[in-house]
């Protein structure tokens, strides 16, 4: 809790000096001053406070905090807002001031609409018909057919809206566990779900909500294809519905912030170093913003999607080296956001971390990042463990550490062929190490520019882009066949491709 949200609980608190309410305040006391929970001191601390009674002191203790922070923020939320003009509204209608319970509903009608919520809309027109049909308001001659016409209209609504969201959840879900489309099965799969799952076409979409999980839901079928074209299409769209409707960017920010992420990520898998740099730098200057340095979670996501798109800047410029001064900044965030850190970013991290240092020529923290990866056990992103076993093995194999490769490459092929992850180019890798790993480097770079070309020859088969998107091997190649450091390639790659587009 930050200071001020801990000033206005104790005022919050301390309006009634209840017994009880003073005791919350001492266990809230004690805990604040704790770097880990420890029962047995803070009962010694506050002999006043029985072990029996603690237990439900906390929960007493949790309930106030949550109260408090209502209060605080009750003007930043307009969800929180409505909440509060429904509850008005039943309080006047069990005191049996219908009437009075009428406007508070008309009012937060209003309310919802302008913003698009939806949701608030359904619970007013619930007790509103509550009212109607219990006592005779008399409040409007055809208000049963009013009421019924705004409950079906918002009822629709509804319906689309949960059905683009599922649709969009889903496919996001997908992606988190299995990566991009691995094969042409996968690719098949999930193209049928999606024209089943997909209620309409896009111009279908009338309000807010419908349009927002529409984009949302063709931005992740395009991903999870490699369909970066589509991927930036519809997330352009999505971050300039919010440009189009200012206002919704103070209710839904975490959407306009990974609206604003995804834009980015599509301008890196497209190589257009200047509109990312363009939206990257919009994107650091709305982080700077009271909706955003106010709000503890759009606070932690934008670090995380900043500094994401920081270290593919480093990636597609080629600066490996210099993109390491990062690092550490990273790691004490991720210590500091770790209770608010999802599992699935910190390994992207790790992996870009590692990416980072392999790029520099630093193979033995390329290793140490790529084991925190490897021993932690989740069941995310398969394609990313895999990649990280294959960078791992190539990190061992520019070491030199010849006496474990032979084992590394069966234990890694196995890995992989159990997700189901080997394409044309993981095998053609293994093969080239399982026969080259002995040779001298005179007989070595024939071998090199064999596989480079290749790769090269299958670079733009759709279904083999993942494995470039993921391990840039094609420049780590290039960079042994010509003999000069892997960020020097890329960086001869990235000039000619910001020349290219001037």
């Amino acid at each position: 809790m930050e200071k001020s949200e801990k000033r206005n609980f104790k005022l919050y608190v301390t309006r009634n000096t209840a017994t009880e309410d003073l005791k919350i305040i001492q266990v809230f006391d004690a805990l604040d001053k704790m770097t880990e929970y420890d029962e047995e001191l803070l009962l010694k601390k506050n002999p006043s406070v029985k072990k029996q009674q603690l237990s439900n002191i906390k929960a007493h203790l949790y309930k106030q905090l949550l109260a408090s922070l209502r209060v605080l923020k009750t003007t930043d939320n307009i969800q929180i807002q409505l909440h509060e003009q429904l509850d008005y509204a039943n309080l006047l209608y069990n005191k049996g001031l219908y009437m009075q319970s009428l406007k508070m509903l008309e009012k937060l009608k209003e309310t919802a609409k302008e913003y698009n919520q939806v949701t608030f809309m359904m619970q007013a027109l619930f007790l509103e018909k509550n009212i109607e049909v219990l006592h005779i308001t008399r409040s409007m001659e055809d208000r049963a057919e009013v009421l019924a016409s705004e409950a079906e209209q918002s009822t629709r609504r509804l319906g689309r809206i949960t059905q683009l969201s599922n649709l969009a959840l889903k496919l996001y879900s997908w992606y988190i566990k299995h990566g991009h489309a691995r094969n042409e099965q996968d690719a098949q799969a999930i193209k049928q779900y999606f024209e089943e799952s997909l209620p309409f076409e896009g111009e279908q979409a009338t309000g807010f909500y419908e349009k927002l999980y529409f984009f949302q839901s063709y931005s992740w079928f395009g991903f999870i294809l490699q369909d970066f074209l589509m991927y930036y299409r519809y997330t352009q769209k999505w971050v300039d519905l919010f440009e189009k409707e200012p206002y919704m960017i103070a209710i839904e920010t975490a959407h306009y912030i990974k609206g604003m992420h995804n834009l980015i990520s599509a301008n890196f898998d497209l190589k257009n170093g200047k509109k990312f740099n363009e939206y990257l730098e919009k994107f650091e200057q709305f982080s700077e913003t009271d909706l955003v340095t106010g709000n503890d979670n759009n606070r932690v996501q934008s670090f995380v999607y900043i500094h994401i798109a920081k270290l593919n800047k480093h990636f597609m410029e080629g600066t490996f080296t210099e993109g390491l001064q990062l690092v550490p900044n990273i790691e004490q965030k991720i210590k500091e956001y770790w209770l608010y850190l999802d599992r699935h970013r910190i390994l992207v991290f790790y992996y870009k971390i590692s990416s980072l240092y392999f790029g520099s020529g630093d193979y033995d923290n390329t290793i140490t990042y790529l084991n925190k990866i490897i021993n932690w056990k989740v069941d995310l992103r398969t394609d990313l463990q895999c990649y990280a076993r294959l960078l791992h093995l190539i990190a061992h194999y520019e070491i030199g550490n010849f006496d474990i490769l032979e084992y590394l490459i069966k234990s890694v092929y196995r890995f992989m062929a159990k997700m189901e992850n080997l394409s044309i180019v993981e095998e053609e890798i293994f093969r080239f190490l399982r026969n080259s790993f002995h040779l001298s480097y005179r007989k070595l770079r024939p071998e090199f520019e064999k596989l480079l070309t290749k790769l090269k020859s299958i670079e733009n088969n759709r279904f083999e882009t993942r494995a470039f998107a993921y391990l840039d091997i094609i420049s780590w190649l290039e960079s042994k066949v010509y003999q000069k450091p892997l960020q020097d390639i890329i960086k001869e790659k990235s000039n000619k491709t910001f020349q290219g587009s001037q």
